[in-house]
């Protein structure tokens, strides 16, 4: 199964999650804004995905380069977008932040993992020959 089959059933388990907690609890833990941090999340894993892929394609001597590269873009659009929050809106900031770092470390655990599900076979049979 390619990545982006992976990603469309991790994020469709990860909304339905989002849509139980928000149906059975309101806005106590879920905050408002939850599905645009949720559509941000995904757009930014696919996004960083393809930077790694295209990196491993052109030198795969240098993964770590992109891979690293990639997850600093993400870092700082992470950051951009928390910042924006805060000094654009002032409800429920506490809420947003802890909510924007749940489906931050769910979303690069899953990109972890599918870099090394789909690049470790390639980088091994490289360090072989």
């Amino acid at each position: 199964m390619n990545f982006l089959k992976k990603l469309a059933l991790f994020s469709l388990i990860i909304g339905l999650l989002i849509g139980a907690l928000q149906f059975y609890t309101s806005n106590q833990l879920v905050h408002t804004h939850i599905w645009w941090l949720f559509g941000f999340m995904v757009l930014v894993t696919a996004l960083t995905f393809y930077v790694s892929k295209l990196g491993v394609s052109y030198d795969t001597d240098n993964f770590q380069l992109y891979y690293f590269g990639s997850m600093g873009f993400r870092m700082i659009l992470s950051i951009a977008l928390i910042f924006i929050y805060v000094f654009m809106f002032s409800e429920n900031e506490l809420q947003f932040v802890l909510n924007f770092f749940v489906l931050y470390f769910l979303f690069t655990g899953f990109e972890i993992y599918s870099l090394l599900a789909n690049f470790a076979p390639q980088l091994k049979k490289q360090k072989e020959v």
